[in-house]
């Protein structure tokens, strides 16, 4: 039996006919299904010769009858896809940068029985900062949905577990970049934040603003992008000052 028939058998056990009924004009579970195993398979990037990456992150743009008819069942649909993927995966010696995630999106211009996917590889993010020092940092990274604090002296970011923010992005260095924070006091005699990236001898480089740079000084809005990754600093101007640096082990944050 095909992956995508095991696929249909397993959602009928889990929802019965009911999604059956709802879908009967519309949009078919098992062309999703498909259409994202095209997905990975169009947009594999190769990492070695038994091992190619592919996009983790799908957005599914449906109708807005088929997003309402398929509203009561989305949860499991997804579940079930995402181990649908899984397995599609593990046959093809695919490897996800980040967990799967897969969301239902309304589009207007599309018709019934009509839908797109738009794809990205996430990858996963980790830091040892606590919650704490991110809500009380005067600036952070966000990135790839997570924020991570930038307090004096700064920072590093890169693939390997020496960084202080690890990313599993194949096109990041062990260690990539540095962001240096300094702390200094305005001619109003009040504390400001002075950051710059610094490129850590990376094998692809780093890029400010879509500026080719070794270093160079970032400010609230700034965009640095190592690798296939993208983070944003963001300086706010009434948190907390003199927090530190995290401690302890890895841990998703």
């Amino acid at each position: 039996m095909g992956g995508l028939q095991k696929f249909e058998q397993r959602l009928e056990n889990i929802i019965s006919g009911a999604f059956a009924r709802a879908f009967r004009s519309a949009v078919q579970p098992v062309e999703i299904a498909a259409a994202l195993q095209r997905e990975c398979d169009n947009n594999a990037q190769i990492l070695s010769r038994q091992r190619r990456i592919v996009p983790n992150d799908f957005h599914v743009e449906l109708s807005p009858s088929d997003l309402e008819r398929l509203a009561p069942f989305d949860t499991a649909l997804a579940d079930e896809l995402t181990h649908q993927l899984q397995d599609h995966a593990e046959s093809q010696g695919y490897v996800f940068p980040g967990p799967i995630a897969i969301g239902f999106e309304s589009a207007t211009d599309l018709v019934t029985g009509r839908f797109r996917i738009r794809s990205r590889a996430q990858a996963r993010v980790q830091s040892n900062a606590t919650h704490t020092q991110v809500r009380r940092a005067r600036a952070v990274l966000e990135i790839n949905g997570t924020k991570h604090p930038l307090t004096p002296p700064g920072l590093v970011v890169g693939r390997g577990s020496e960084a202080d923010i690890r990313i599993n992005d194949p096109g990041v260095s062990r260690r990539h970049v540095e962001f240096q924070v300094t702390s200094h006091t305005n001619a109003a005699g009040t504390g400001e934040l002075r950051i710059t990236a610094r490129d850590l001898g990376s094998t692809n480089g780093i890029l400010i603003d879509n500026h080719k740079v070794s270093s160079a000084g970032v400010r609230d809005g700034s965009e640095v992008k190592i690798g296939n990754t993208t983070m944003i600093v963001r300086v706010g101007e009434d948190v907390d000052d003199g927090l530190g640096q995290g401690s302890g082990g890895w841990a998703d944050v």
